[in-house]
């Protein structure tokens, strides 16, 4: 992929770019690179000053735009993402990973001593964090773009809204809303199949539903998400609660909506009216 120079007279007035990458499978910049069509319109209205995953070129900042793939896993990166924060006037995190902490913070249930024990011959030499935490843990960020991978067609969005100095506006609805514009019957209702997507952001289409298997809450969690209400009404149905906690342990356990333990999977989960299962 090529890019701009910032010493080129032509990109004088173009707004920087940075790709960053943390702890992460490169999932959310692949997205953005197999944009093929929208790609080279996109770089003719941009300065990609700095993106490892598509060109070789290390840019310095400042940046006016930087989007964030990856958790911060190391104390390198909590420095490392400070730095970005410092340089870059907009953050914009991509992925469920960067919004909240992905797959790999299930380790913040288990022993982190123990893992490098069994992965490493020399866990001395190993310097990592004993969780995985979301970038906006660490930093404000501007914009949380989720999914596992982001929808790069909302990216494409959004960095157009953002070259062109328009307000940004990411829907916060769930997925129920989606399956209901896509006239998909209810597979919890209708099947008994269990569903995460009364809980889960919108940004897929509703999938999943739409092939007659539940959502997995790729998505992570929707605005003001009832889990507690979803969990009683999954008790009631019969999951057993192995099952309720593992549900809510997949790319986006460790949002806090979704950071449930055993305990707060029981049936009589939000009883006492929070609406939400905690992670003790």
């Amino acid at each position: 992929m090529t890019s701009s120079v910032s010493d080129d007279p032509v990109a004088v007035g173009r707004k920087k770019l940075a790709v960053f990458k943390f702890a992460s499978c490169d999932g959310c910049q692949l997205s953005l690179l197999s944009c093929e069509d929208e790609l080279p319109a996109l770089a003719e209205q941009i300065d990609i000053s700095f993106f490892l995953e598509a060109s070789s070129r290390i840019g310095t900042g400042p940046w006016d735009i930087a989007l964030v793939e990856g958790s911060i896993t190391t104390p390198e990166d909590e420095q490392r993402i400070r730095s970005v924060r410092r340089q870059a006037a907009t953050v914009v995190t991509i992925g469920a990973c960067a919004t909240a902490g992905g797959i790999q913070s299930l380790r913040n249930w288990a022993d982190h001593d123990e893992f490098l024990r069994c992965v490493y011959a020399r866990p001395e030499f190993i310097s990592t964090l004993a969780s995985s935490t979301a970038v906006a843990d660490h930093i404000p960020v501007d914009y949380e773009l989720r999914g596992c991978p982001v929808d790069r067609y909302q990216l494409l969005s959004v960095l157009r809204d953002l070259i062109r100095g328009r307000t940004v506006r990411l829907p916060r609805h769930s997925v129920c809303l989606d399956c209901k514009r896509r006239g998909t019957v209810c597979v919890e209702v209708a099947q008994g199949i269990p569903c995460l997507g009364p809980v889960t952001h919108t940004g897929c289409g509703a999938l999943c539903p739409a092939f007659n298997r539940g959502c997995y809450g790729c998505f992570g969690p929707s605005a003001q998400a009832n889990t507690g209400s979803l969990i009683r009404t999954l008790a009631e149905g019969g999951l057993p609660e192995a099952r309720r906690v593992a549900l809510f342990r997949s790319f986006n356990a460790a949002a806090p909506e979704f950071r449930i333990d055993e305990r707060a999977a029981r049936s009589d989960i939000g009883s006492s009216g929070t609406g939400r299962g905690e992670l003790s």
